[in-house]
């Protein structure tokens, strides 16, 4: 077998590959004697059909299945011939085997870059040095306040106002029809001034009492959230059937003993101001990690194959796509595409490769291995995470494979960026301005 090995690109490479004839002629004398024991001809014993008569009759699917064949042998035994580090699988158009003569083929692949040794000292970072205010937790308290309002009968007897809470029946009209995407519903509650339904819906609302009816013509923006209405102006027949206020509990220890295991107002603040500074530890982490990547990468130069942002980018949209589904949603019903996202976030998934392929060189120019006492650490940091016993954990890797390969790289991969920290000089710096976060 020859291979010669064309060069597209740094990572994108055509093997070309040439079977001679004496291999060709084996390999199909080979699937006709097989085919010989089994075949069923009418009029011959089983095992004695003629080479000629079984061409006649298989040569088409002997051809396919031989073409298969040797196409998949000869390409391994190209990989270890070329020792190229190839991912994802090759691009080949196999052209007809005709019998005669060598059998020659090509195989476009994309190989693993080369990747120089990467200089990660003398980088200028910069860590902020985030803190939850007393308005952050302020902020906080407020929200839970409002979770916890109840709804009550308005005292007096009056009409509708923006702030209320209403529960109306309706149903849409478009030309005088019943219009699907706003079909019949009865007992539906919003609030005024929220514009759940639309704006001029809540509008049209303000100023009925309870057991009004009216008809109310409403616009939906071009930009709707509901891609299905958007657009259009839908006339509704509303019924108004109760009108109620919202009535928010006094933020004391009373509330606190609302919110869970807590006695006391003081124990929530503290919670929430655990809560917010977790999640700024988290932000000054990200930033940090922006600042080494971005800073390496502008002198770090490499070509990234395809199929690893491909593969990268598929993890993405499935991540998004399991977010809707645990909202019920599809992306048909939020008006979304996976061409529109993949559109969308192909840099961001090049961006995410280029990471992992420094870390990764990082990892092995420095020579780092996994200790067994990380290795057990990563077990009870990700136990920890999902709140499950260790030996779950440990169970779901397994004790070898993909998954307990891909977790310990991951682990590999935080040290890396420890390691980059640590040959670096960080300067701490107060923030501009603090913005509010929310806790979970």
């Amino acid at each position: 077998m020859k291979v010669t090995v064309e060069d597209r690109s740094s990572v994108k490479k055509v093997l070309h590959i040439e079977i001679p004839e004496a291999d060709v002629t084996r390999a199909l004398d080979d699937a006709y004697q097989t085919l010989k024991k089994t075949a069923k001809v009418k009029g011959f014993r089983p095992g004695k059909t003629p080479r000629g008569v079984l061409e006649r009759l298989y040569k088409k699917d002997v051809n396919a299945d031989v073409t298969g064949k040797l196409i998949q042998d000869s390409y391994m035994e190209a990989l270890k011939e070329t020792e190229l580090k190839v991912v994802g699988s090759p691009v080949v158009d196999p052209p007809a085997l005709a019998g005669k003569g060598d059998y020659c083929f090509d195989a476009e692949v994309e190989v693993h870059p080369e990747i120089a040794d990467i200089g990660f000292t003398g980088l200028k970072l910069k860590k902020t040095l985030y803190k939850p205010s007393d308005e952050e937790v302020d902020v906080q308290i407020q929200m839970m306040q409002k979770n916890l309002a109840k709804r009550e009968p308005i005292d007096e007897q009056r009409p509708a106002q923006i702030g209320d809470f209403v529960q109306v029946d309706y149903e849409g009209f478009k030309d005088g029809k019943p219009f699907e995407d706003t079909s019949k519903t009865e007992n539906f509650v919003i609030k005024l001034g929220d514009a759940h339904i639309a704006e001029d819906f809540d509008k049209g609302v303000v100023g009925m009492n309870p057991g009004d009816e009216k008809e109310i013509t409403a616009s939906f923006p071009d930009d709707y959230f509901n891609k299905k209405l958007a657009g259009h102006t839908v006339d509704f027949k509303v019924k108004l059937k109760d009108i109620r206020k919202e009535v928010l509990p006094e933020i004391d220890d009373e509330m606190a003993k609302q919110l869970g295991p807590f006695t006391t107002l003081d124990e929530v603040r503290d919670k929430i101001r655990e809560n917010l500074t977790k999640g700024y530890d988290k932000r000054i982490e990200q930033e940090l990690n922006e600042q080494i990547f971005s800073q390496i990468l502008e002198k770090t130069d490499f070509e990234v194959p395809d199929v690893m942002v491909d593969y990268e980018l598929n993890s993405i949209i499935a991540d998004a796509e399991r977010s809707f589904s645990y909202h019920n949603k599809t992306f048909e019903e939020a008006g979304i595409s996976r061409e529109s996202l993949a559109e969308k976030y192909r840099d961001t998934a090049e961006k995410q490769v280029r990471r992992q392929l420094i870390l990764g060189k990082i990892i092995q120019q420095e020579k780092m291995e996994l200790a067994d006492a990380d290795l057990e650490k990563g077990f009870e940091e990700m136990a920890a995470t999902y709140n499950q016993p260790v030996d779950v954990i440990k169970g779901f890797y397994g004790n070898g494979g993909d998954k307990m390969e891909l977790f310990k790289h991951a682990l590999l991969e935080k040290q890396a960026i420890k390691l980059i920290m640590e040959r670096n000089e960080i300067e701490s710096v107060e923030p501009e301005k603090a913005a509010p976060e929310a806790s979970e």
